[in-house]
């Protein structure tokens, strides 16, 4: 089934986007976890961040939405409405931060209203995010019951209620089947064709054509 496109823009919405991150360095714990990354992203593409365990991937994702203090660097994004990069970006970290006491339908509707940007046009209703993730018949479901990949899937259909440009995914294909598997990169492959913005840490294949790939660790 292909995604719903109801309230979808048109094609190159985001187009005019640039990420930039200059010589970022992070500090955690009295220790440099990031040094000197650099990169820059226009609108429509994927960055796939890659390394061994403890290199600092979910940092630098950590750092790019905001979450993390920079020690220097800088971090610029060019042609987004709002001057803050945190109120454009998506952050789906290993936890899926869905409230177990609330139904689906429900953490699908607070999700919606606390990260919404104002841009009604460009987002999905619960029932149609629900729809592209293939959990619509879960939707009065308690969050509680739902096996991992389950909540895995509910995450995801996170970034589709509220519409913001850039998705940072820290390992987004953990737990999910094939079937799931495909249904996101194709959300993925839609988000990216309409100007969006992906940087995704994970040691599994995302489904996207033409992702670019930032090593990290790779000097010693």
């Amino acid at each position: 089934m292909a995604m719903p496109v109801a309230h979808r823009p048109h094609a190159d919405f985001h187009s005019h986007l640039h990420l930039t991150v200059e010589r970022l360095c992070v500090e955690r714990g009295g220790r440099m976890v990031l040094r000197d990354v650099s990169f820059a992203l226009s609108g429509g593409e994927t960055l796939i961040v890659t390394g061994r365990n403890g290199v600092g991937k979910s940092t630098l994702l950590r750092a790019l939405a905001g979450l993390l203090p920079v020690l220097s660097g800088a971090v610029a994004l060019e042609g987004a409405n709002e001057a803050e990069i945190s109120t454009q970006t998506h952050y789906l970290a290993h936890a899926d931060g869905l409230k177990a006491a609330l139904t689906v339908a429900e953490n699908l509707e607070f999700w919606g209203a606390y990260l919404d940007a104002g841009h009604p046009a460009q987002r999905l209703s619960p029932a149609q995010a629900l729809e592209a993730v293939g959990l619509s018949h879960a939707a009065r479901a308690s969050v509680a019951i739902l096996s991992a990949g389950q909540k895995r899937r509910v995450a995801l259909a996170r970034l589709m209620v509220a519409h913001r440009p850039i998705w940072l995914l820290d390992e987004p294909m953990t737990a999910l089947d094939a079937f799931s598997r495909e249904r996101f990169a194709r959300a993925m492959r839609d988000h990216c064709a309409l100007g969006g913005i992906i940087v995704a840490a994970t040691h599994e294949p995302l489904g996207v054509e033409e992702a670019r790939e930032l090593p990290l660790g790779a000097r010693t």
